[in-house]
């Protein structure tokens, strides 16, 4: 047997193996809230924390794929009695996974039309050659894209637009060395592509997986605008915060690349005139927000799910032959929709079955005393560093459970827990396995992965402090205080 396959099969057997001992273990100890109220773990709930470790393990080593893991979820819940099976793959097919299944699809549709390429060599023509500028718009428009589309998404339409900066950069003189300007450029982008997803619900499926879950949990809807209200000045601080810090860390060896403007230039007339399709697509995607953002003030739309104008964008497409049966089957990650079904799956479970409730008051007992801005940061302390290591819904499903049932008991607004939490899980700086975006920036061979965790070092510290200050300052003018009334 292989190194790997070793490997592998020992994580198959100790995720099984986990899960058996919570399942079989003796009932465990009752936990008891400050006000002395006592919570039993049931038999259930004992399971679904097995099923919670087996799962985790599963997805964090890529046993099998993800995707197939998430199924497990479901079946393992049915099998064991944990839940009915009706139950448990009801929240396969829960609005929150049809919104990303709409966002992915909207994503596609923009990218195939040639839109993302039309507004990336206009603004290479823009910014001119001044390197710092181009760093700067580069990261402005990666961030502006993930405002419409899936952070990954906007990564791949990036990637050969930022190789073709960087040859011009380079210029004869190549050598096939990384530079400092290919390092910020591409670290860059991987970081603003995380720091713009949290602006919008359609950034990436860790945002409205976290609205559900929040939803859920307590009650209260969370529409698109009241989303991005909150988070996208924390995201856009976080750019250009990350934008100033990668000029420092990596600052260009030059301060101008020749000739940049009149290739875009030269790109951008190769394009033609704008198509119809280009014209379609962004009237369907202008009128699926518009519906989103009309949610907030008009009474009629605030039943309606947020998921339907994005289905329903995404079936004009189809009706219009913008998408075809091919980019249905190809190109839609169904991988990834299956893992958000299952992240689904297991956070309901935990939380239905009393085993969040369980866990988040004895876990309360050692932040017992403790300020609650202790609470908050540790909270997304854990996220984001859970968030490197897993997939950022995952790592959602499986903290923001807890973390909302405790804040309760500190009277901290779970509210706050819902920003804080869903922000640091869109920005994982230190690992590449933590985002897609990561990934692909690599793939451009001008960083190390010491080097990308180096720079996530600060990065992510920043991004804790930007968490500090909205919490005391922008946050509390918008009507989020941090403590419930």
């Amino acid at each position: 047997m292989s190194g790997n396959n070793a490997k592998r099969t020992f994580f198959i057997l100790l995720g099984v193996a986990l899960f058996l001992v919570f399942f079989y273990a003796p009932q465990f100890g009752a936990a008891v809230d400050p006000s002395g109220k006592s919570f039993e773990l049931s038999q259930q709930g004992k399971a679904a924390i097995g099923l919670f470790f087996l799962a985790s393990i599963w997805w964090v080593f890529e046993v099998t794929p993800i995707g197939v893991t998430s199924i497990m979820i479901g079946v393992v819940q049915a099998l064991f009695l944990i839940r009915p099976a009706k139950d448990a793959f009801r929240d396969f097919m829960d609005p929150t996974v049809l919104f990303i299944l709409g966002s992915l699809l909207i994503g596609l549709a923009f990218t195939k039309a040639g839109i993302t390429k039309r507004i990336a060599y206009k603004m290479l023509d823009i910014v001119g050659e001044d390197t710092r500028k181009i760093l700067l718009g580069v990261f402005v428009i990666t961030a502006l894209l993930t405002h419409i589309m899936a952070h990954t998404a906007v990564a791949a339409t990036m990637f050969p637009i930022l190789v073709t900066i960087l040859a011009l950069y380079n210029g004869d003189n190549s050598d096939g060395k990384p530079s400092k300007f290919g390092k910020a450029l591409f670290i860059g982008m991987a970081y603003t592509a995380g720091a713009g997803s949290i602006c919008t619900l359609l950034g990436g499926a860790r945002n409205p997986a976290a609205v559900g879950f929040y939803t859920e949990f307590t009650g209260v809807e969370v529409s698109f605008v009241d989303f991005s209200l909150h988070l996208a000045p924390f995201g856009w601080a976080t750019v250009f915060l990350i934008w100033a810090l990668l000029m420092v860390i990596y600052k260009p060896e030059k301060t101008k690349i020749p000739g940049l403007r009149e290739k875009a230039r030269s790109e951008y007339a190769k394009l033609g005139p704008i198509k119809k399709n280009e014209i379609f697509v962004g009237v369907v995607v202008v009128f699926a927000l518009a519906m989103l953002v009309l949610q907030a003030v008009i009474p009629a739309l605030k039943t309606m799910d947020r998921s339907v104008p994005l289905l329903l964008a995404g079936v004009l497409f189809f009706l219009a032959n913008v998408l075809t049966v091919e980019d249905l089957e190809k190109k839609i990650p169904w991988n990834i929709v299956l893992l958000f079904s299952g992240a689904m799956s297991i956070g309901f479970c935990l939380w239905q079955t009393g085993a969040a409730q369980w866990i988040a008051i004895k876990w309360l007992g050692m932040l017992a005393g403790a300020h609650w801005l202790v609470f908050v940061l540790a909270v997304c302390f854990l996220v984001l560093i859970m968030t490197n290591f897993i997939m950022n819904v995952a790592a959602i499903a499986i903290t923001l459970p807890v973390a909302l049932v405790m804040a309760q008991y500190l009277g901290v607004n779970p509210e706050l827990i819902l920003y804080g939490a869903t922000a640091m899980a869109g920005m994982p700086f230190l690992l590449l396995i933590g985002a897609a975006p990561n990934a692909m920036a690599y793939e451009s061979k001008q960083f190390t992965t010491g080097e990308f965790f180096v720079s996530g070092i600060p990065a992510s510290a920043l991004i804790m402090g930007v968490l500090v200050l909205m919490t005391f300052t922008y946050w509390p003018i918008v009507g989020l205080s941090p403590l419930l009334k």
